[in-house]
């Protein structure tokens, strides 16, 4: 097992506080990923991937069909993916992606949360290094699987680790390889259950006490609690 897997095994993925704001975040995304590719999910991988894991979330048809319809309504801001990055207390680093229809409120909050927890907001480029960003499908499969056939063939298509969680096969790879990923499972017969890009810290995790630990969740939170807010990544070990 490789290093996706020991941090997706270790990090601690919390769950959205309910099911609007799930909502909210892949609604967000497919407006995005509908903006830059195109409407028509036969022509838009990436759109194609996000519609499976809203599908896979229970986010209604419409709301889905709502997200698409704004990346091509001209009264409708756009929405800018913007990469926060700075350090919270204890010397954790810090890396926050967001999609905001207003860049100006959204870095005030953000550097409102680090000031509050003893942290700073870093500048661009502080702290991204620590981490790899990846692309990552999770796929069901009708029939059994041999996964060290299914890696092999893979790593052609630029996988780089694949391992079962449950009963879904989790499959990370360069994040260049996405569309070419996404063109095997489907074309294998797969059922796609998501497709998205994960950040992968590359450096040592730092382990704290249970206070520090503590203190950390709480400026998780914070981040977390903010609709403009996607994701969350940082190098403290769970």
């Amino acid at each position: 097992m490789g290093r996706a897997f020991e941090f997706r095994k270790e990090r601690k993925f919390k769950r959205w506080g309910n099911m609007s704001r799930v909502f909210t975040r892949l609604g967000k995304e497919i407006t995005i990923a509908a903006k830059s590719g195109g409407g028509d999910p036969d022509n838009n991988p990436r759109l194609r991937a996000l519609i499976s894991s809203a599908r896979s979330e229970n986010m209604p048809k419409d709301n889905i069909e709502r997200a698409i319809k704004r990346a091509v309504e001209k009264d409708h801001n756009d929405y800018k993916e913007v990469v926060y990055e700075g350090y919270g207390p204890y010397g954790i680093a810090f890396l926050v992606e967001t999609a905001t229809d207003n860049t100006t409120r959204t870095v005030a909050n953000v550097r409102s949360y680090f000031n509050k927890s003893n942290g700073s907001l870093g500048t661009q480029g502080s702290v991204e290094f620590m981490f790899d960003r990846k692309c990552v499908f999770r796929v069901k499969s009708s029939t059994p699987v041999d996964l060290d056939e299914m890696e092999l063939e893979l790593i052609d298509f630029g996988a780089e680790e694949l391992f079962m969680e449950d009963d879904i096969i989790v499959i990370y790879g360069v994040f260049e390889s996405f569309g070419t990923i996404q063109k095997y499972i489907e074309e294998k017969g797969y059922e796609l259950v998501s497709g998205a890009f994960e950040r992968i810290p590359n450096t040592e995790l730092k382990e704290l006490n249970e206070e520090q630990k503590a203190d950390i969740e709480k400026l998780i939170e914070r981040f977390e609690n903010d609709d403009d807010v996607q994701n969350v990544y940082h190098t403290m070990a769970i």
